[in-house]
């Protein structure tokens, strides 16, 4: 039995690269249930899983199992809201491409997926991609979530994936790591990933002009192996991000703004809504927590299992 990289999982058939660097298809044997996780895909890009030596009747290797995660990174399924979707497995590090328009990623999207990423320990970057299609306005909007985010210890960078200079950073940040680009559909992912190595031929959509949203052009997380070394998973266009499995006395933890004041309330169980004499409240009235972050903080701990967990 060997080991093999998922690169591509469609819910029955998963592309694999085997340790030899070939290609090839495989299925699981029988039914596969991780950890007790209820997920629609028990099997994600970027997991390692051992496969058997013989192939099945039509050629294809068989998957016996999955190789313990370093971390992984889920979303509350759009169709099952109890159930979860593995999005990547084994990350690096996280680069949300975030856009100001065509389309506007809203702020509450952000938060979700930074505090998925806090809870799973996953670094992650903030891509604003788009700049060249900034107005004043949006320049000047681009300023403020700038300050939010980098004053809580997020790295944020304005790119354009026309202007090369503008990732030259990133293709050299991600030599030779497992990194996932994520974002909203039409915010860029596949065009910037195809910047980042023209080796790779990917499908580039256009943006619905009805809506500002992008056309779905990948439906399932996809790992492409880079010419300079390291892997980068490019996920599908997410419209929502909804969290699910997440205590609500624990979520204070992964918005790093709370963290660091968590123990000062006057209440060791203190959920930082109502409660007297909280230092995170104080904090948001003396301006040192941005009121978007503790927007979405509330509208997290106010989220239920039938919550549409899509907010504008």
């Amino acid at each position: 039995m060997e080991e093999a990289l998922v690169l591509k999982s469609t819910g029955l058939w998963y592309t694999l690269e085997l340790a030899n660097g070939e290609v090839a298809q495989a299925r699981i044997r029988g039914k596969l249930r991780l950890d007790g996780l209820s997920t629609t895909n028990p099997i994600a890009a970027g997991d390692k899983v051992y496969i058997r030596d013989e192939k099945d009747s039509e050629g294809n290797y068989l998957i016996d199992n999955v190789v313990e995660r370093h971390n992984y990174i889920v979303r509350k399924s759009t169709n099952l809201s109890k159930q979860m979707q593995i999005m990547a497995a084994n990350i690096d590090h996280a680069y949300l491409v975030v856009t100001l328009k065509s389309p506007v990623t809203q702020l509450a999207f952000i938060d979700r997926f930074l505090v998925a990423a806090e809870s799973f320990r996953i670094p992650t970057t903030l891509l604003f991609n788009k700049i060249d299609l900034y107005s004043e306005k949006e320049a000047g909007l681009f300023e403020v979530l700038k300050s939010i985010y980098t004053d809580i210890g997020y790295a944020v960078v304005p790119i354009s994936t026309f202007n090369a200079d503008s990732i030259s950073f990133l293709k050299e940040e991600i030599k030779g790591k497992n990194v996932m680009i994520s974002g909203n559909s039409g915010v860029g992912k596949s065009s910037l990933v195809a910047a980042l190595d023209p080796t790779l031929h990917l499908r580039i959509g256009e943006i619905s002009q009805s809506h500002e949203q992008g056309k779905h052009t990948t439906t399932f997380a996809e790992m492409h192996k880079l010419a300079s070394g390291g892997y980068i998973i490019d996920t599908p266009g997410i419209r929502a991000f909804g969290l699910i499995n997440l205590e609500k006395d624990h979520i204070a933890h992964y918005f790093r703004e709370m963290r660091s004041r968590l123990g000062e309330c006057k209440f060791h169980n203190c959920l930082h809504l109502n409660e007297p004499h909280c230092v995170v409240k104080l904090a948001l009235e003396e301006q040192k927590i941005a009121p978007s972050r503790y927007h979405s903080y509330v509208q997290l701990m106010e989220d239920d299992a039938s919550s549409p967990y899509r907010y504008d």
